[in-house]
């Protein structure tokens, strides 16, 4: 499970940071909000992917799922790209879970 949730947050982490310089030019915020907002969530994403070895990780990786549908309100594309995300992430920790039951049952 914490192979396939690395691997949506480290994405995840590429995609917020490169939603900075499109909230300043396209939406135009303010770099001293965008900046902050944008890089902090791009920021705990990768720290929510350090942290996956306990349950703070994944704690972490729903409030940046949460945060990446909110910037749709200031960039409308992030609703479709933070849904698809959050699918994602989803996707991530049920698979994992079946993943990990199949291979304690097979060596167990």
């Amino acid at each position: 499970m914490r192979s396939l949730a690395s691997i949506v947050l480290g994405f995840e982490s590429l995609v917020l940071a490169l939603v900075t310089p499109v909230m300043i030019s396209i939406a135009n915020i303010r770099p001293a909000v965008a900046l902050p907002v944008c890089l902090g969530l791009a920021v705990l994403a990768l720290l929510a992917t350090g942290l996956l070895r306990n349950q703070v990780g994944y704690a972490l990786g729903w409030v940046v799922q949460v945060g990446a549908v909110g910037l749709g309100f200031v960039v409308p594309v992030m609703f479709v790209l933070g849904l698809a995300f959050a699918a994602f992430w989803v996707m991530a920790i049920v698979l994992g879970r079946r993943i990990e039951a199949a291979k304690q049952a097979h060596t167990g």
